[in-house]
């Protein structure tokens, strides 16, 4: 690499983060509002913030204390939300998350399920591991409670089931107000400053206006990558006939680049999965430590639990080394008409040597599939490879409350300075034939 190169590049990431931090204080200027028009916002937000919805609450910590034949006719919307994965979560939860279950009625009728968590945060959880840094020891002392609408074990809206109801609004404040009981009735274990509402599956400023009403504030997060799977994709084989050459040829040498180096992909069972859980989890390790916010870290336990009580509806497959090492592994597990390309992990030095990640994450298709998904979620991570692979952008938000009304304005400033990344633009499929009219 030239010299000039080495000075360049530097300079090119300083500039980009000049131009990313003008971008965040110009999103600080407030916006300008009418005087009587704020008035009149301000009142109505402090008399929704004090009224009931007139909607009746079940609250629960866990999921078969409540109804299971309320529960099981709404939670058959993702199997996320079904007892059978609760119970999963239940028993092998990351240490610092504590499920709880509310439901809300109307005249009776059961019109939503939610599932929420009560987090620890620690400064552990929110900055890589590394060289000691002068924010270490003040970051070593935080400690906070988070209350989330939502499961921070898997993203998309899979942690709320809504029944369809007369009055939108009316519902959504139900649903607010069963995350302000259970944010009270769990005061007495440490205050949770903070409520959030995960993964709407909605750009941010389409998020139900009743939820600014009620003092939360929207955000748009990274979207999930998702790939429509096209009705005549019956194999791999097929997936790959589809795409144009270079895209063809750049798919199939993953895998001949993990062939020259020993590595062969294929399906490992449960048993196999809970026999080698640790191996399995610090392959998981690798990834997770990597990443900058790390709210909740799995179990060893949790993807072999999960493969055992979901059965058919899970799959992992494993990057095996001929000496029978297992390099890196992904899993996924079949949602309704959706494919979720679920965990991943993988040895960071043998990724550097065979393209273990990329071959293990476009291997997911060939599950999407076998399980007849029409869809296959990749998640918010890696845009570039996902979007190769023919998969788009699907747009997610959250909506965020600080329990002081009067503190909010922080929130409303976070908010408006969050950024992300932006999926990049990839045709990798021939184009589809048009009928001749």
């Amino acid at each position: 690499m030239s010299a000039t190169r080495l000075v360049k590049k530097p300079l090119l990431a300083a500039a980009a983060r000049l131009k990313r931090t003008g971008r965040a204080l110009g999103k600080l200027k407030p916006e300008p509002v009418h005087p009587a028009q704020a008035l009149h916002d301000i009142q109505a937000r402090r008399v929704a913030r004090r009224s009931s919805s007139g909607l009746q609450l079940v609250l629960a910590d866990r999921v078969d204390f409540l109804n299971p034949v309320h529960w099981d006719a709404l939670a058959a919307q993702t199997i996320f939300l079904s007892r059978d994965y609760l119970r999963v979560l239940e028993q092998h939860a990351p240490d610092n998350v504590e499920p709880r279950y509310a439901m809300v009625y109307a005249d009776g009728e059961p019109v939503a399920a939610l599932l929420l968590q009560r987090v620890a945060v620690g400064g552990a959880q929110l900055r890589k591991p590394g060289a000691k840094r002068l924010v270490d020891v003040p970051m070593a002392r935080l400690k906070e409670h988070l209350l989330v609408c939502g499961n921070l074990l898997v993203w998309g809206p899979r942690s709320m089931a809504l029944a369809p109801h007369d009055d939108p609004e009316q519902l959504w404040h139900g649903i607010c107000e069963a995350i302000y009981r259970l944010r009270r009735a769990d005061k007495l274990d440490g205050q949770s400053d903070l409520a959030l509402i995960k993964d709407l599956g909605m750009p941010g400023d389409a998020v139900p206006p009743t939820l600014r009403l009620l003092g939360y504030r929207s955000v748009e997060t990274e979207p999930d990558m998702v790939l429509t799977l096209r009705p005549e994709w019956r194999s791999w084989d097929d997936y790959l006939a589809s795409m144009t050459s270079s895209y063809r040829s750049a798919a199939k040498k993953l895998l001949k680049d993990c062939a020259a180096a020993g590595v062969t992909l294929r399906e490992a069972s449960a048993a196999e999965m809970q026999a080698r859980a640790a191996e399995l989890h610090g392959l998981y390790s690798q990834v997770h430590a990597a990443q900058g916010l790390r709210l909740a870290t799995l179990t060893p336990g949790y993807l072999p639990a999960l493969a055992q009580a979901l059965g058919p509806r899970f799959r992992c497959r494993v990057a095996e080394h001929a000496d029978g090492r297992w390099l890196g592994f992904v899993t996924s597990v079949h949602d309704g008409d959706t494919t979720l390309g679920y965990y991943i992990g993988y040895d960071r030095a043998a990724n550097a040597e065979a393209p273990l990640y990329l071959s293990l994450l476009q291997s997911t298709v060939q599950d999407a599939i076998a399980f007849g998904s029409s869809r296959l979620s990749l998640g918010r991570t890696a845009l570039e490879p996902k979007a190769k692979m023919g998969a788009k952008p699907e747009p997610l938000s959250c909506a965020v409350r600080h329990r002081v009304s009067a503190l909010n304005w922080i929130t409303t400033a976070l908010t408006r300075t969050a950024e992300h990344d932006e999926p990049p633009e990839r045709s990798p499929f021939k184009a589809v034939p048009t009928d001749a009219t």
